[in-house]
């Protein structure tokens, strides 16, 4: 895996078994242990997630709030000081340039948190898009990274890292300039596994005593290292979307179903028009989700049919770990997306029944 970006903690993978592969450029665990036991520990216990590759834009000046709510579909107006927003952003067609989260620390300072693989996308879009907004924009990637401890046991395990009360980061907000371990982090209470759990970003000079402590603080809980495998599984059957399956350029935020974080009721911003557009036509695709009949695994880029017609593909598919049944989410054509609807899975040549069925696989636990 030569010419691979690598995190700060990369020379810590091996010590805990990690199996690596080329994700978006970048040489990730995909598994320590295993995926179906990362998976139980995340869903049971705890997790660490090294998800230090994801990357971060600074938005500074006196048109941030301005600046910001024209990139976005979503509304960060509506933003206290400190609280964090998810919001897909869009090209004029409506397509999707990446789905961020948006964190404001106030009116003049916003902090971006972008897919890996669309760092210098995102960064090269944001600058074509600056005009006349009086902002400066920094790619702060490289000097950030990001650790994200989830499930049942994440509070009590960072709580003893930190004199700081952890009960009072509210979901969706974040506390800056927080000791960890005495070293300065920021903290905040999101998520992408639909467990309850915190995002801890620091300098990158403390990623490997970071990740070591808190291993260690939560050895007795049962904590685990956590891969991309595990990840992928954990937010797949909460029905959270990844860039490149469930959204991308070809593919909208409202046909992906994800048309409450699109404000359409806000003043300009960019693919305001198309969506509109969209939204009074109605989409002629939808995400949705599905459960195998047949026995068969589906699989990302499977095709979806209704009789011997085509009607879609499978943009993520699983066994899923926590329910112990194959199921899918499928971008189809809008006609047969009914619950309860009959279609078929082309697995290895083979046309195995499913069933339309809501996407909400697995009930999130986050904490309101």
């Amino acid at each position: 895996m030569e010419g691979l970006k690598k995190t700060a903690l990369f020379n810590s993978y091996g010590k805990y078994g990690a199996k690596m592969i080329d994700f978006a450029g970048w040489s990730m665990p995909v598994q320590f242990e295993g995926i179906i036991p990362e998976h139980r520990a995340v869903r049971e216990k705890a997790g660490l997630f090294d998800v230090s590759h994801m990357g971060e834009a600074d938005i500074r000046g006196k048109d941030a709030l301005n600046f910001v709510q024209n990139l976005i579909t979503n509304d960060a107006a509506v933003l206290e000081d400190n609280q964090i927003l998810y919001t897909p952003m869009c090209y004029p067609d409506g397509g999707v340039v990446d789905d961020i989260i948006v964190y404001k620390f106030d009116d003049e300072h916003f902090f971006l948190v972008i897919n890996a693989a669309n760092i210098e996308k995102d960064i090269s879009w944001m600058l074509d898009n600056k005009g006349g907004f009086d902002v400066d924009i920094e790619n702060i990637s490289s000097s950030v990274i990001q650790l994200a401890i989830q499930g049942p046991e994440a509070q009590n395990i960072l709580q003893k890292l930190t004199d700081v009360n952890l009960g009072e980061i509210k979901f969706f907000f974040c506390r800056r300039d927080m000791p960890v371990c005495g070293k300065k982090c920021m903290i905040s209470r999101t998520g992408y596994t639909g467990e309850d759990g915190f995002e801890i970003y620091s300098s990158v000079e403390n990623a490997e005593y970071l990740w070591n402590r808190i291993l260690e603080a939560g050895r007795k809980e049962g904590i685990k290292p956590i891969g991309l495998g595990a990840r992928d599984t954990l937010r797949f059957e909460v029905n959270l979307p990844l860039y490149g399956n469930e959204l991308s350029d070809s593919i909208t935020p409202l046909e992906a179903g994800l048309g409450f974080f699109v404000k359409l009721d806000k003043k300009n911003f960019i693919g305001k028009e198309a969506l509109l557009k969209q939204k009074k036509e109605g989409p002629a695709r939808k995400i949705i989700g599905f459960e195998m009949k047949d026995r068969g695994i589906p699989r990302h880029g499977y095709e979806v049919l209704a009789g011997y017609k085509k009607i879609g593909e499978v943009t993520t598919g699983y066994r899923s770990p926590s329910l112990g049944k194959n199921i899918g989410l499928a971008l189809i054509n809008s006609k047969y997306s009914k619950l309860g609807t009959e279609i078929f899975v082309k697995v290895r040549g083979k046309l195995l029944k499913a069933e339309v069925v809501d996407k909400k696989f697995y009930k999130k636990n986050y904490k309101k």
